[in-house]
């Protein structure tokens, strides 16, 4: 199996405004989707070409959020997402890990830059109020 790992640092004095980012309605929709909703422990993100359904497997306030996607790409189905949280000084660390993927597949690569373009978005919802969530994100497909 293979993951996709990223690193960002967020200027934030504590991971609480990061905590509340991954883990509120308003936050999520804030920098990844519009389309965002909750219902009885299961996230349901939604985008233009389709979406996925996680369930919020385990959280620690100001540490880690895990997700397991239970619905949504084949290629998803089953896997894991993880954000661990750390303080650095006046920058909160962001670990995101998206593991379990069978193999890796190009459309792996595809989210890999899609993951990287949306914690750009979680930064900038943090440190200006201002994140670029779908359908305003980065365009990355049409750059072909």
């Amino acid at each position: 199996m293979v993951d996709i790992l990223h690193r960002v640092g967020v200027a934030t004095p504590t991971p609480e405004k990061v905590y509340a980012a991954l883990t509120t309605v308003d936050g999520l929709r804030g920098w990844w989707t519009d389309d965002t909703k909750e219902s009885e422990g299961v996230l349901q993100f939604r985008f233009p070409p389709g979406g996925f359904d996680m369930e919020v497997v385990e959280t620690k306030p100001d540490e880690q959020v895990t997700w397991r996607v239970v619905d949504g790409p084949e290629e998803w189905v089953g896997t894991t997402i993880d954000w661990r949280l750390r303080q650095d000084g006046d920058y909160t660390i962001v670990l995101f890990k998206h593991e379990g993927w069978r193999e890796p597949v190009e459309f792996m690569h595809h989210c890999s830059t899609k993951w990287g373009t949306y914690l750009m978005s979680l930064k900038s919802l943090v440190e200006t109020g201002k994140g670029a969530p779908s359908p305003r994100d980065v365009r990355v497909d049409d750059w072909d």
